[in-house]
């Protein structure tokens, strides 16, 4: 029954992850979303940004003045969420610096075992790069643009920007939810992140 439950959430949860319709103008009304057939489409989720699906069960798009805010929120949780969750891997699995301070394989014991100073050091880093881009978060440009593409973008075409904005909405929103699995496995569970055992 346990098997069951698990696989019919996941199959659920899969239309969030397809590619958004391009094109839609405005929202018709009553349009039901992509993402969950049986929910109409809110007025302010036309299909424009990337990742669109319609899905906002909760009506926090009818509160928010600004969708390219929420958008850029998105988008800053879910990159730190791809990045927690290969630092956790690597927390338990990978080679570690020298010492008793690098010892624990535990990625949440980690975080005390290092000390003052190696975690102000982190929040600084984090700090530096919030202040760097806070003028962009209420801006009119592109939600998640920083600069950082290496010139990557430059040299293609619209189609294929839109598709790699896409990809990332979609790897974005993955990471969020294996962050909170990983999260349970380990403080709940007490058990590897790729301890599959029962």
């Amino acid at each position: 029954m346990m098997k069951l439950a698990t696989i019919a959430t996941l199959l659920s949860g899969a239309a969030a992850f397809a590619p958004a319709q391009v094109g839609r103008s405005s929202v018709a009304l009553n349009e039901m979303s992509r993402s969950i057939p049986f929910l109409t489409v809110p007025e302010k989720l036309d299909g424009s940004m990337p990742g669109d699906m319609g899905f906002d069960p909760m009506g926090l798009s009818d509160i928010q003045t600004d969708l390219n805010y929420a958008r850029w929120s998105e988008l800053k949780h879910g990159r730190i969420c791809m990045l927690a969750v290969v630092g956790m891997v690597w927390q338990e699995y990978g080679p570690h610096l020298p010492g008793d301070a690098y010892a624990t394989r535990d990625p949440w014991e980690a975080i005390s075992s290092v000390g003052f100073a190696s975690n102000i050091q982190t929040f600084l880093a984090i700090g530096v790069v919030e202040l760097a881009n806070w003028n962009k978060y209420y801006g009119d440009g592109t939600p998640g643009d920083i600069g950082w593409d290496g010139g990557q973008l430059k040299n293609m075409d619209s189609a294929a920007v839109k598709k790699r904005m896409e990809s990332e909405v979609v790897h974005c929103r993955l990471a969020m939810i294996a962050f909170i699995g990983a999260t349970h496995q380990t403080f709940l569970l007490h058990k590897g992140l790729l301890d599959f055992s029962y």
